[in-house]
């Protein structure tokens, strides 16, 4: 999914498909999530809100079904 980047303190990036009506967004330590059944104008209002991290707060976060999509690496793998 393509992300736009996006003004915050908190947030790296939001994206979102229509499709399947999925927002991602990328936090600035890098974890990404994927938020589930988000309806096409909360991701607008997302990334056009004056303060990204409240809208975020206030009206996604524990608010919709999510998982943590992050790929985690390991810096010394052992075969």
């Amino acid at each position: 999914m393509e992300r736009v980047p996006v003004e915050s303190s908190m947030l790296a990036s939001a994206g979102y498909d229509r499709d399947s009506q999925t927002l991602e967004v990328e936090f600035l330590r890098g974890a990404v999530y994927q938020y589930y059944e988000v309806p096409e104008e909360v991701f607008k209002k997302l990334v056009e809100a004056d303060s990204v991290g409240s809208y975020f707060n206030a009206c996604i976060r524990n608010n919709y079904d999510y998982a943590e999509t992050t790929l985690r690496r390991h810096a010394h793998a052992r075969w």
